[in-house]
């Protein structure tokens, strides 16, 4: 109850802004909220799947931005588990230092070989939480001696890279109608030499945590998933009687057949993992099936009652209006259009 009430407080704070006021930021780092996965040795949360979906949720209710920027960042401080253990302990070990990751999953540069060391460049889209970054995250395609590499089935070999936010130059370009103070920033790179201690894989695994068992596709659809299921509930508050009951039965529903699926198949993974019984891509698709499913429906419900909520919905500035403009901007992200 105390998160929520804090929330609540800090919410007149950053309402309509563009970037979160330091306070907000604070309050950020003092609730440890960058490192919901993070393991306590790391100086993390180490929440358990189904209770970090169940506070990522609360937060998205709260406020869309504020729930996306934590869920990205903290989505990208995840990679701990992918990352070598030393460039683990010095991001997350470092005295005094808050680490916030994130960045961009789009392949938009290359990371040229030269010795043990890479030469980054190029320009990356969407990097949730720019301003906030201690860190950068990237893909980029992988050269040597001027020539791109490939894997064995000739599609060109892609690497994973984290870098210091003093390695990027953040292009303010994120202006949107809504999730705006996320500040999704593009950010370019010019010849940065990252050692090879910088790069990682999705795939690769340095620790024995059971959140780290989740392939990240699946995480990245259930930590993005549970924010359209919050936002949803704060309009839902936030419209309350004003169209009549019947109107909203609807997407109340939705809202808790989606409660309903989401937490269940987080329990399922928890029981599978605990088990030591394999998560296999048909249960994957399974749950990006009914993910994307449950979206579309909260979107068509959201359009549906949008024309009763009258002028005020429209009204730059009203709660109602922050909301849609919120929720339809998450919908952008590609993770539940793709086929």
């Amino acid at each position: 109850m105390a998160l929520v009430d804090n929330l609540y407080k800090l919410r007149k704070l950053y309402q309509g802004a563009e970037v979160f006021p330091q306070d907000v930021l604070d309050w950020i780092n003092n609730e440890n909220l960058w490192n919901i996965w993070v393991p306590e040795t790391y100086g993390g949360l180490e929440l358990p799947l189904s209770e970090g979906l169940s506070r990522l949720r609360e937060l998205a209710k709260i406020d869309a931005s504020l729930g996306w920027t934590i869920t990205l960042c903290s989505g990208a401080n995840y990679f701990i588990g992918n990352l070598r253990p030393s460039k683990a302990k010095e991001i997350f070990m470092t005295a005094g230092v808050s680490p916030c990751l994130g960045g961009s999953g789009g392949v938009f540069g290359t990371a040229e070989i030269v010795d043990d060391q890479y030469k980054i460049s190029g320009k990356w889209h969407y990097a949730t939480g720019a301003p906030y970054l201690t860190h950068f995250t990237l893909n980029a395609q992988i050269l040597e001696n001027g020539i791109q590499l490939r894997n064995d089935d000739g599609s060109p070999r892609v690497q994973s890279f984290v870098i210091p936010k003093d390695a990027v130059q953040v292009i303010e370009d994120w202006n949107t109608m809504g999730l705006k103070a996320t500040a999704t920033h593009s950010f370019a790179v010019a010849d940065y030499m990252a050692h090879k201690s910088c790069s990682f894989g999705y795939d690769d695994c340095h620790l024995p945590h059971p959140i780290f068992k989740i392939p990240f596709a699946l995480f990245a659809d259930l930590t993005l998933w549970v924010n359209y299921i919050g936002i949803a509930d704060h309009l839902l508050e936030e419209v309350g009687s004003d169209i009549g009951k019947g109107k909203l039965n609807d997407l109340e529903e939705i809202i808790l057949e989606s409660d309903r699926k989401i937490f269940f198949y987080a329990s399922e993974i928890e029981k599978r993992i605990d088990e030591k019984r394999a998560i296999e891509a048909d249960f994957m698709e399974e749950i990006h099936h009914v993910a994307v499913q449950s979206v579309k429906g909260i979107s068509r419900n959201i359009i549906e009652i949008f024309p009763s909520l009258g002028v005020k919905a429209s009204t730059n500035g009203h709660n109602l209006n922050q909301i849609f403009c919120d929720y339809f901007t998450a919908t952008q992200h590609h993770i539940f259009t793709r086929k």
